[in-house]
């Protein structure tokens, strides 16, 4: 029998014309399509309650009288280490207030409390304005605003324990940790100075 040998010629695809490039396309959008609602959960907002946004309430016009009272540094006498200091508090602070205004915002709430409902939530009184406009008068400006700031910054620390036993939202809760932990070493290291 005689041999006969097969020759395979390769074969060529056919045109992809505009409707076939269309059809392939289409089918691609409906495959991701079908893959994304699929695999889509839905994402639950992290839970938020009144203290969550009354502690943010409150810390706002706090932190920005922080930020009064560090200012005031530019105008006194300091060491090299308060005036270091009181330009990372204020920093830092207005940092922290474009996050509590965000986190406000994103929950629907006002940047303010209502009229005194600082007093219900066990809320710590502001620093003394008089004290604050006193500073720049001080015959001893570092002593007397090292002072006044350890006794501001305590008061974020009460502030924040609040926060955190009472608070739900895990990431005030995180952030307020971190506010009575900075807080707490910021002063530390006010008593430092005081005592050098």
């Amino acid at each position: 029998m005689p041999y006969l040998e097969v020759v395979r010629r390769p074969r060529r695809a056919p045109s992809a014309g505009p409707s076939l490039r269309k059809a392939v396309e289409m089918r691609r959008l409906i495959l991701v399509a079908l893959l994304l609602t699929s695999c889509a959960q839905p994402v639950e907002a992290a839970p938020v309650n009144a203290d969550d946004v009354m502690f943010l309430q409150m810390m706002i016009p706090h932190h920005k009288q922080g930020i009064e009272i560090v200012r005031q540094v530019r105008a006194g006498a300091t060491s090299e280490k308060t005036r270091i200091l009181a330009g990372a508090i204020e920093v830092s602070q207005n940092a922290e207030v474009n996050t509590m205004i965000g986190w406000l915002a994103g929950w629907g709430q006002p940047q303010s409390a209502p009229t005194n409902a600082h007093a219900h939530h066990g809320g710590l009184p502001e620093t003394d304005r008089e004290q604050i406009a006193a500073l720049r008068k001080a015959k001893d400006f570092e002593r007397d605003f090292l002072n006044l700031l350890i006794a501001h910054q305590d008061d974020a620390v009460q502030m924040a324990k609040i926060e955190i036993f009472n608070g739900v939202n895990p990431e005030v809760k995180t952030w307020a940790k971190q506010v009575e932990q900075s807080r707490e070493a910021q002063i530390d290291q006010m008593l430092v100075i005081l005592n050098e």
